[in-house]
């Protein structure tokens, strides 16, 4: 029986063989709506991007887990049951193979990469990088991304040199601390120095979770298990989530917080510990207090039921910092409807701008400070209760109407569907703004 992930790549090399006969067509039928959106996909050597998911097992990596299973769907993988439509065991790791499929269906590509206003490298950077992290080039990560820059300059190298590469845009899996080791250390410590490589300074990178003062990257929004393929879905969800009774104040979906060391995650696992119990009256909609789901050792990541019901049934989901600031959770959470609480601006005020515009913040979150719960006695649950309910509906109703600008819609989806922005078409849209900005920083110079 032919592996799951074979599959896969024949589809995608299909897809890729026919995208460029596809724009002729486009081009005459799209030129009004493509104004300033024209995209040329880069044709990159397969061993850029496709020939390393042959690489998803841990024989090729050691150290690290195999995300073979999770190829199925063009990296959506498989479904959570078999009558799901739009629920997904997705990996976040895969967010390169899925935007390089949701970019074969972008309306305004272009053959000719003279007439694009912007040019996409389906370089699976991340996925890319397990080589250096832990297979045979360990101890090389000043070398990652090294390959990607000898083959531009040697291959039409007029359409890199045009501007220096700063039309040029490609998508990161991961948060960029991981990709700026810097270059000479030695020994090499954690990452890569993919992002601290003076090569690749002009291009737009579009990561999970960029650095605090970021010239390169772009963060853009986690995948999570929800991709639906038509509005009747999508709508079906949203009723779903308007509808459902929150019994529970506050819940905290993770790990951690279990050293004696003072943090915020520990802060939150003895408040909750405390305040755990179902109280058959509390004089509020609400009966339960806290409610903590484990999701050590990653067993939530690949079983969304394991967090979604909850989510479903909390008013609000607490959002801390772990190994870095950002958590897949925050946009679960969104999904759900459960209004986020974040302990510092890093986790996502300072990240994700495209999506979540900084200024909406207090309409549709709540922010208390880490410093002020593990040091000063903050009680969290405190805070929360004592937010009235009328203020909790209307940060709900925000959150609800932000829904779709995180989810990620499958490929191949609906005419109807596609009439809302999604978070890929959000982060083209972003990308192409963004590349426009810099060129005419260019021509100024």
């Amino acid at each position: 029986m032919r592996p799951p992930y074979t599959t896969t790549l024949l589809l995608l090399i299909t897809l890729l063989t026919t995208a460029t006969t596809l724009t002729s067509q486009q081009q005459s039928d799209l030129d009004s709506d493509c104004t300033n959106r024209w995209i040329h996909i880069r044709h990159l050597p397969s061993k850029f991007n496709l020939d390393i998911l042959t690489n998803c097992s841990s024989d090729h990596h050691p150290f690290s887990t195999s995300f073979c299973p999770y190829l199925t769907n063009h990296g959506l993988g498989s479904k959570t049951h078999n009558h799901s439509h739009s629920w997904f065991r997705t990996d976040t790791s895969l967010l390169e193979l899925f935007f390089h499929r949701r970019m074969l269906e972008y309306p305004c590509l272009t053959s000719d990469p003279t007439t694009a206003d912007a040019i996409y490298l389906p370089y699976y950077t991340s996925l890319d990088s397990l080589r250096y992290l832990y297979g045979p080039y360990y101890n090389s990560s000043s070398q990652h991304g090294r390959h990607l820059y000898k083959y531009l300059q040697s291959h039409s190298p007029e359409i890199w040199n045009k501007f220096n590469g700063h039309d040029h845009f490609l998508v990161l899996a991961g948060t960029a601390w991981d990709y700026s080791q810097p270059l000479g250390t030695d020994p090499p410590g954690w990452g890569t120095s993919f992002l601290e490589l003076p090569e690749f300074y002009n291009v737009t990178v579009l990561t999970l979770e960029s650095r605090a003062y970021p010239w390169q990257e772009q963060s853009i929004p986690y995948l999570t298990s929800f991709h639906p393929p038509n509005l009747a879905l999508f709508n079906s969800w949203i009723a779903r989530v308007t509808r459902s009774r929150r019994t529970t104040l506050m819940l905290f979906s993770g790990g951690g917080g279990i050293s004696s060391t003072p943090n915020i995650r520990r802060s939150i696992r003895l408040e909750c510990d405390a305040n755990d119990e179902v109280m058959n009256s509390t004089g509020t909609e609400y009966v339960r207090l806290c409610e903590f789901v484990d999701c050590s050792n990653g067993v939530c990541e690949h079983d969304p039921i394991k967090i979604m019901k909850p989510m479903l049934h909390s008013s609000f989901c607490l959002q801390p910092p772990g190994d870095t600031p950002t958590r897949r959770s925050t946009f679960d959470s969104i999904l759900a409807g459960c209004i986020p609480v974040f302990f510092e601006d890093l986790s996502a005020k300072k990240q994700y701008g495209w999506h979540l515009p900084e200024d909406e913040y207090d309409e549709f979150s709540v922010t208390i400070w880490k410093e002020d719960v593990v040091f000063r006695g903050v009680s969290v649950m405190e805070v929360l209760n004592a937010i009235p309910m009328s203020e909790v509906r209307r940060k709900r109703e925000k959150l609800i109407e932000m829904i779709p600008r995180i989810v990620y819609r499958k490929h191949g989806s609906s005419l109807g569907l596609r009439t809302k922005k999604d978070a890929f078409d959000i982060a083209v849209e972003g990308a192409l703004q963004r590349i426009k900005a810099r060129l005419e920083g260019v021509g100024d110079m």
